[in-house]
């Protein structure tokens, strides 16, 4: 299924609110979802159950104004690119906007090709975060740095390492590994901890991810199959796995990293 990207207008004057999502969609034309809020209020209600793309905001509203409302937003860590549109240039207005990071401020009446314009560019911006945002998390910088150590690590430790490299496929325990090393599993629970600064789960999951990562990007294996690779039993498991620890479905993942292979050619 085809994700559609959604942009939220939000404004308490019907003329402007229903004029700016007219124009929207007829430029649209179904490539994205717009939506409507008549307040502040009723927009952050509204983003508790749905996410957005972009947001085009009106500053002064009752009760709680646009800006009022991108603060709240950011505060629970939800980052659309915004537009701001108000009804009279203001500067105080306009630095508190550049503040909470808006990424265009356009001043009432808006013409219909500059508010296109406006958002085109905004799309342009929301993709551009979303690329950095996947190559942020292609490489763990934790693993990066447990690697980078691995020279000053017990031999034993580095032996659990390459095990766990050799056997991600399988299911495998700290106990299994332990036995491989011919140590207790309470002792070589401590001593990798010692070591590399993480659990021995933690760092079996880092690596499975890492793995699956690469193998999402550089393949067209079937998620159920890059499950399997890596050592999850279920594709569903899998999912819920990636979705915690990167913030980000596999199939979304795969989807912007093959987004940024095709900017990069």
């Amino acid at each position: 299924m085809r994700l559609v990207k959604t942009i939220l207008v939000i404004d308490d004057e019907p003329r402007t609110r229903l004029g700016i999502k007219k124009t929207l969609e007829a430029w649209s034309n179904g490539r994205f979802m717009i939506e409507a809020a008549t307040s502040g209020i009723e927009a952050l209600e509204w983003l508790e159950n749905n996410s957005v793309n972009i947001i085009i905001t009106d500053i002064c509203m009752p009760k709680i104004d646009g800006l009022q409302m991108l603060e709240a937003l950011t505060e629970k860590g939800q980052a659309p690119v915004v537009i701001v549109i108000s009804g009279y240039a203001d500067f105080a207005y306009a630095k508190k906007a550049l503040q909470l990071g808006v990424f265009e401020y356009l001043v009432k009446p808006i013409e219909k090709n500059v508010l296109i314009q406006a958002v085109e560019r905004a799309l342009v911006e929301e993709s551009s975060r979303e690329r950095i945002d996947v190559l942020e998390k292609l490489v763990d910088p934790k693993l990066v740095e447990i690697n980078l150590e691995e020279a000053n690590y017990n031999q034993l430790i580095s032996d659990a390492m390459k095990y766990i490299d050799e056997n991600m496929h399988d299911s495998i325990t700290m106990k299994q590994v332990a036995l491989h090393l011919h140590l207790n599993a309470s002792y070589f629970s401590v001593l990798f901890k010692e070591e590399t600064g993480v659990t021995f789960s933690e760092y079996l999951t880092r690596t499975r991810l890492q793995k699956a990562k690469e193998l999402l990007l550089t393949t067209d294996m079937p998620i159920w199959e890059v499950a399997e690779k890596v050592g999850y039993s279920t594709d569903k498991y899998f999912i819920k796995v990636f979705k915690e620890n990167e913030g980000i479905s596999p199939k979304s993942f795969r989807k912007v990293g093959l987004k940024i292979e095709q900017t990069i050619q």
